[in-house]
């Protein structure tokens, strides 16, 4: 078991570090639907988690532009040295609070429909899914979709 690794904030920067990674962590070719523009225009949302060894995990999430109550993930990964240990859930509750703080009353996702794990992890977060949802990502690419509605932010009063 590795050290709890600490979450903070992505910075533009990570990028190369998360790059070199995703097809090792994947077991497969996946480092083409995480663009570079992701770490540029949406780091100040998106978290980052290290260990006493470097990177163990990352989540890239994006307030939506176009659906102002609702907040996206579109990637995450952990390190298979840190998997087990809660560390996903651990960002998406980070990334639950950031979209609370913006006043993001849901959070979407998708999957591809062969990867049972991720349906698996994220109907046990208490996310809705649908699907597979037929050439949701043009012809012949299906997923499944994923919403979580997030509670209600209570703002705290101060001393």
């Amino acid at each position: 078991m590795s050290e709890r690794a600490r979450v903070r904030p992505a910075e533009p920067g990570d990028y190369d570090r998360i790059i070199a990674v995703v097809d090792e962590w994947w077991e497969r070719p996946i480092r083409s639907v995480l663009p570079r523009l992701f770490l540029d225009h949406f780091h100040r949302t998106s978290l980052i988690a290290e260990d006493g060894v470097g990177l163990a995990g990352f989540l890239i999430g994006l307030m939506s532009p176009a659906e102002s109550d609702t907040a996206y993930v579109h990637f995450v990964g952990v390190a298979p040295r840190a998997r087990g240990e809660g560390l996903a859930r651990r960002l998406y509750q980070g990334f639950f609070e950031l979209a609370a703080a913006e006043h993001r009353t849901r959070v979407k996702a998708v999957t591809s429909p062969q990867n049972r794990r991720s349906v698996a992890f994220h109907t046990a977060l208490g996310f809705t899914v649908t699907g597979p949802v037929h050439d949701y990502d043009g012809p012949g690419t299906d997923r499944m979709v994923f919403r979580l509605p997030l509670p209600p932010r209570v703002e705290r009063e101060r001393p």
